[in-house]
């Protein structure tokens, strides 16, 4: 028999899949399949192919000091680490962390060969059941998410304001609007510095007036913060989640989220 048939996830508009760098199992919608992603930078094909590696595990998403990780810096929450790309950061304790290895992306609607336009690794999710419909009427309920927060390469970005716009534009397009990039608002670059002192490019997407053809459809907001980790490529953490809904992620929250950003090492927090 053939490889099994890739998940689809619903993300509003179009396809988001959970999948993971080294080949891990996926559960989506009631379905399992397996996916393979060559990067975490929007550049990768997506391919199926069998493993016995279950990303889901406790030392999966285990982020504490003697996991690797720096330990939170906000009391209470998370500590959120994507090794590959040197970088970690806290999640509030709500939010559901994937593990080390695991990739959200959006594609094209349509696009057979599903490729990413736009990925975040190691990302936390908040209220992975936010909304759940079945509007194709294929007798499958899928689950769209609140909002998500994760990191990514920037590979081939001239400079961080670029990045950061490139990369938030293309989560509210492809998880929100698309076919039409008519409703967009790009926010102007601000320089931003975390708490840690990593100084980088942030810009904020928004979208308006969307057509609600789905019963989970709404418009969308993405945070993008753009900097240079230790190897001095550019690296990026993107907030993307619903805009003007009523549970909407406050502000307050995402830039708390932003500022607990900071440069990962292997051992960094250990004893």
């Amino acid at each position: 028999m053939g490889a099994p048939e890739p998940p689809r996830r619903s993300w509003n508009r179009t396809t988001v899949a959970v999948v993971a760098a080294a080949a891990v199992v996926v559960v989506a919608c009631g379905v399992t399949g397996f996916l393979v992603l060559r990067d975490d930078d929007g550049g990768g094909t997506p391919d199926a192919k069998p493993t016995a590696a279950d990303a889901s595990s406790t030392d999966a998403t285990d982020r504490t000091a003697a996991k690797g990780g720096s330990g939170p810096l906000v009391p209470g929450w998370n500590t959120v680490v994507n090794p590959k790309r040197g970088i970690t950061f806290d999640a509030p304790d709500s939010w559901a962390r994937q593990s080390t290895d695991w990739v959200s992306y959006v594609a094209e609607k349509g696009d057979p060969e599903e490729k990413p336009l736009v990925a975040m690794m190691a990302p936390a999710v908040l209220k992975e059941k936010w909304c759940t419909s079945d509007d194709d009427k294929n007798g499958t309920q899928e689950d769209t998410p609140l909002a998500s927060v994760g990191t990514t390469g920037e590979k081939g970005a001239k400079s961080a304001a670029e990045a950061a716009e490139d990369t938030a534009k293309t989560w509210v397009y492809g998880a929100y609007t698309q076919p039409d990039r008519t409703r967009l608002t790009i926010g102007e670059p601000e320089t931003y510095r975390t708490k840690s002192g990593i100084e980088g490019s942030l810009v904020t997407v928004t979208s308006s007036g969307t057509p609600k053809n789905g019963t989970c459809d709404s418009d969308g907001k993405a945070v993008t913060f753009a900097f240079k980790n230790a190897e001095g490529a550019y690296v990026s953490w993107t907030y993307v989640g619903a805009h003007g809904v009523p549970d909407e992620v406050p502000d307050a929250t995402i830039r708390e989220i932003l500022s607990t950003v900071r440069l990962y090492e292997e051992g960094d927090g250990e004893d």
